[in-house]
């Protein structure tokens, strides 16, 4: 799972690996170590109707709808935003690049522009 933050954004890209751990454990988890304080960033299932986010603790927990999962798990759907009070969220699938890039994108959805 990547994290993004730019801005007054949060965007989460999960690999397939990520997608179905998520959806069968309602939980998927990361973290950074910054030398004496680790950085945790997890997507949660929730029986809320709307995607939310908090920070607490050193930890970012972006949790999405149950309603979604079940619609992420097609494979036609590509991910959920969501803007709440200016804090824009987003979560979906990470496709390969269509550059060249040093990262093992092995794992990632194919990117639908591929080939054209």
């Amino acid at each position: 799972m990547k994290i993004r933050i730019k801005g007054n954004s949060l965007r989460y890209r999960l690999t397939r690996t990520d997608v179905q751990t998520f959806i069968t454990n309602g939980l998927v988890e990361e973290q950074i170590n910054f030398g004496d304080t680790i950085l945790t960033y997890a997507l949660r299932q929730t029986e809320n109707n709307e995607l939310s986010a908090t920070y607490e603790d050193n930890k970012i927990t972006l949790f999405m709808p149950y309603m979604m999962v079940l619609e992420w798990n097609d494979l036609n759907t590509v991910g959920f935003g969501q803007d709440i009070d200016g804090l824009y969220l987003l979560v979906e699938k990470d496709f390969a690049c269509l550059d060249n890039v040093g990262e093992d994108q092995s794992d990632n959805y194919p990117n639908p522009s591929a080939g054209k």
